[in-house]
């Protein structure tokens, strides 16, 4: 059993190994994303075996979510007949579909799995409709943009490509420097492939300027004690815009992350689902149940639509035109993003558009080209609590991205750790009625009488709970004053019943500076 694409956007997880596939559906994935043991883009995690797929796919299934294998390496003629065996391996597990960016492997795989939907990875770097329809002909359902594409770019490519072409679009994690993946640096300065798989992650390092003739001398680039982080992208977060992406015509909302922890998988997965559901109630979709009241679509008015390109003109299309025309950031809202603004340069509407910065003349090309607006709606309100998920997992500086080009992702020059104000101290391995409610947990970090914690729930709002003062109780039940010793199965008094699996966490004494 294969379960049929959505007519509602998707939330598609990471899974970088079984538990964690298991841990997206259970917490709201209506997809997650996977690599097997080869010709993935990425090796550090344990990745998936074909049994695990199967068994995957069978969880998945079950509880109406879908499963796709990462396929995306850029293989090389060596392994051709390797890839196609593999490809013929996986038809066969019950994953519903098969992410690629060669052109011989998507080929390939319409050969040797016709069953399976083909999605075009964002290495294919897509960044135009002609590119996606030629995809579409070619026979994939799917295709991931490019990461360097705004949101009046995403407009554009959905009101020109069949609505029966899914959009998949990055909305939180990592970035990559190479921004759509095909990068060199690593493998130039290790000799590991990041497009099989092996990235080093040197856009991460710390760089100083060693003067020719001054070999030893280390000059920081920027005025810090230790040099600087060149290529440090800060990772993206659209939580709080993710009615401006889904209004703009993306069909599956993609958390990066595939070598995240189990817990980063539920948090961020539980949000962004969260975040859909919102925002199909407050669009009048769906009622607070779920029950459908309209089938959805997207806002975008297409060519075919009588009211295309016709005084829909929003601050969006106006920042898109401003970031091909090379006006200075500090341009944005004053020169630009007003609707009585001169046009700069003098520039027709699609000669602002088409230019590029690298461009020495203004290029006037006569066409009737119309940017596709997107038909006002009140902004979706999320909750507080829903935002301020986002800081209680590992993360860098967060940024939109490239998606708004007046807020420009940039880097993190002076450190490439992960910023840490909570961390998981236990996970829930029961829940009894007895004794008044009891959780048992195994530990990870220190939880002692009256540390606040809250315990990650599915679908709702994480459950605030203070330790108690007495009753916490080691494996053997005898009475413990703390929960001191990591890896280690402790218990203590809980009246709500939790999930297996669940877990808790607690603010940090003191933020840090580590990874996840």
């Amino acid at each position: 059993m294969r379960i049929p694409t959505r007519k509602k956007p998707e939330v598609l997880s990471p899974a970088g190994n079984l538990r964690g596939l298991k841990t997206a559906v259970d917490y709201g994935a209506d997809a997650v994303y996977c690599g097997g043991k080869a010709f993935g883009m990425r090796s550090a995690p344990k990745n998936l075996s074909l049994e695990d797929f199967e068994e995957g796919s069978r969880y998945a299934h079950e509880r109406g979510a879908r499963v796709y294998v990462t396929c995306n390496v850029l293989p090389r003629n060596n392994e051709i007949e390797a890839m196609r065996e593999y490809i013929g391996q996986l038809k066969d597990t019950g994953v519903d579909a098969l992410i690629v960016s060669d052109i011989g492997v998507m080929m390939m795989a319409r050969q040797v799995a016709p069953n399976l939907e083909l999605h075009v990875s964002t290495q294919a770097g897509v960044t135009n409709y002609q590119a996606a329809n030629a995809f579409y002909e070619l026979g994939a359902r799917r295709v991931v943009l490019a990461r360097e594409m705004d949101l009046q770019a995403v407009r554009d490519i959905r009101a020109n490509i069949p609505d029966d072409l899914d959009i998949e679009c990055f909305v939180h994690g990592a970035m990559c420097m190479a921004f759509s993946g095909r990068c060199l640096f690593s493998n130039y300065l290790t000799g590991r492939d990041g497009n099989h798989g092996e990235c080093a992650q040197p856009c991460r390092w710390k760089y100083s300027i060693v003067e020719e003739k001054r070999p030893g001398q280390y000059f920081p680039i920027e005025q810090t004690e230790n040099g600087a982080y060149l290529f440090n992208s800060q990772d993206m977060n659209m939580l709080g815009h993710l009615d401006d992406l889904i209004d703009s015509g993306a069909t599956s909302l993609k958390i990066e992350g595939r070598a995240k922890s189990a817990y980063y998988i539920a948090a961020m997965t539980n949000a962004y689902k969260t975040a859909v559901n919102e925002y199909m109630i407050q669009r009048g979709f769906e009622d607070a149940d779920g029950n459908i009241l309209l089938p959805f679509h997207d806002r975008v008015t297409r060519p075919s639509d009588p009211d295309y390109g016709q005084g829909t003109e929003d601050q969006v299309m106006r920042n898109a035109d401003a970031a091909f025309a090379g006006v200075a950031d500090e341009g944005y809202d004053r020169a630009v993003a007003t609707s009585d603004a001169p046009e700069p340069d003098g520039m027709s509407s699609h000669a602002r558009s088409t230019r590029r910065k690298s461009n020495i003349a203004v290029e006037q090309i006569e066409t009737d080209w119309k940017h596709a607006a997107v038909r006002p709606a009140p902004h979706v309100e999320l909750p507080e609590w829903l935002l301020e998920e986002t800081d209680k997992v590992a993360h860098r500086d967060y940024s939109t991205g490239f998606y708004y080009p007046e807020h420009k992702v940039t880097q993190n020059t002076d450190r490439s750790a992960y910023f840490r104000s909570w961390l998981v101290v236990g996970e829930v391995l029961s829940w009894s009625a007895d004794e008044g409610g009891r959780v048992t947990l195994m530990s990870r970090n220190k939880i002692e009488p009256g540390q606040q914690v809250e315990f990650l729930l599915p679908g709702e709002r994480p459950l605030a709970y203070i330790v108690p003062e007495d009753g916490l109780r080691d494996a053997d039940g005898t009475p413990v004053p703390a929960i001191n010793n990591p890896a280690h199965v402790f218990s203590m008094p809980c009246p709500h019943q939790v999930p297996i699996n669940a877990a808790i966490r607690s603010r940090t004494k003191k933020p840090t500076l580590k990874a996840e």
